[in-house]
């Protein structure tokens, strides 16, 4: 029976391709590439602060003991990262996870009980659909950013649990939040906010989109993952404290996985350190992404994006390959997005855009993408 899904997932997805690989993965990049596939939005992955930030915190430890968040004791760490990060975001407390995935299945599956209406964004990330599934919820997803959608489906199904991104890692569209949380507060709903896209980037010294809103006593929770702006591989939970006393010991993702080594929130600790002193990083990401979209809409692509995330809608997986290969073959490297992260036939190949980009690498970027344009339009 194995076999039959094996071969079923390599004749659907690894053989119907020119290279024999999957869809995602085209030419290995050169050293002269321009790379829009990371998420390091402000490029601080490579910084001396946090390099150094790590190489002091793996010296001056003596000894880390792996286990599970279950059995660790945080009681009189006035200033933890944890708590550094509640405060920088306006909650009153933080969980760390060890990733956004993690937060975001342990966070749905504990304060929520089977059968709870939940309402779902379309485009929200699969964590969260995945969290709702693992809490066995009654799942009802909503048009993308479509207030009056979710309103009517409030309506017919009650009071619930409302899931969306702030920025959407698809097409970089950004959630109508204030519009949201006023529906919730009307009929009694909590809401989540996935802030992983936005963390960073918005918001005063880049504490995020629902602080820059001041929605950060509307909204219940926040998510987020720390592999985007923080540039590292981890996740957090923003929520009251109540919700912090209880989740170590009824989140699967928090007992049955180690957490984070000492040495790792340290390093974290200093990356917020960063951030926060990175304003002139948020404006230049910020001007770049202007460039490069409104040079797109000059060429005739349609742009749906309101953020640093840019998406070429490039359809099916065939026109989607050959897209990939013309951009390659200009040493353009977006990221390929097919099932299941978008619908099938509805593929996209998204741009990064970080805060290193320069006028030179849009020029190349939008030269490519004419020459994209061209080709397809013969």
């Amino acid at each position: 029976m194995h076999k039959k899904k094996v071969d079923h997932h390599l004749s659907e997805l690894i053989y119907p391709r020119k290279n024999k690989k999957h869809l995602v993965l085209g030419k290995k990049p050169t050293e002269e590439a321009v790379l829009l596939q990371s998420n390091d939005y402000l490029a601080i992955s490579n910084h001396d602060t946090i390099r150094n930030a790590q190489i002091d915190a793996l010296i001056k430890t003596d000894k880390e003991v792996v286990m599970s968040a279950i059995f660790l004791h945080k009681d009189g760490e006035k200033d933890s990262f944890e708590q550094q990060l509640a405060s920088f975001t306006g909650y009153e407390h933080c969980i760390l996870s060890q990733s956004g995935w993690a937060a975001n299945i342990g966070l749905i599956q504990t304060i929520i009980p089977a059968n709870t209406p939940v309402y779902i964004d379309f485009f929200a990330h699969m964590s969260l659909w995945e969290g709702a599934r693992t809490a066995n919820a009654a799942i009802h997803s909503f048009l993308h950013n479509n207030v009056k959608h979710l309103e009517k489906m409030i309506k017919k199904h009650g009071p619930g649990l409302i899931l969306v991104d702030s920025v959407y890692s698809t097409l970089g569209t950004i959630a109508p939040i204030t519009e949201i949380v006023a529906i919730a507060k009307k009929y009694g709903c909590a809401t989540v906010v996935d802030e992983s896209h936005s963390l960073g980037t918005h918001g005063l010294n880049g504490s995020g989109l629902v602080a820059e809103l001041g929605l950060s006593k509307d909204v219940d929770f926040i998510t987020v993952s720390l592999a985007k702006s923080f540039a590292y591989r981890a996740g957090a939970i923003l929520c009251s404290d109540k919700v912090g006393q209880c989740f170590p010991f009824v989140a699967h993702p928090a007992i049955f996985s180690s957490a984070l080594l000492p040495h790792e929130v340290e390093v974290l600790t200093a990356t917020l350190d960063l951030i926060k002193k990175c304003d002139q990083r948020r404006k230049q990401l910020f001007s770049q992404t202007s460039k490069l979209k409104n040079g797109l809409e000059e060429l005739g692509f349609r742009i749906q994006s309101q953020s640093q995330i840019i998406a070429l809608e490039t359809g099916s997986e065939a026109r989607t390959e050959v897209i990939r290969d013309l951009l390659e073959a200009d040493n353009i490297f977006g990221s390929v997005f097919c099932q299941p992260a978008t619908p099938k036939n509805r593929n996209l190949i998204r741009f990064s855009v970080n805060s290193s980009l320069s006028d030179d690498d849009i020029g190349k970027i939008l030269l490519a993408c004419d020459k994209v344009r061209r080709v397809l339009n013969k």
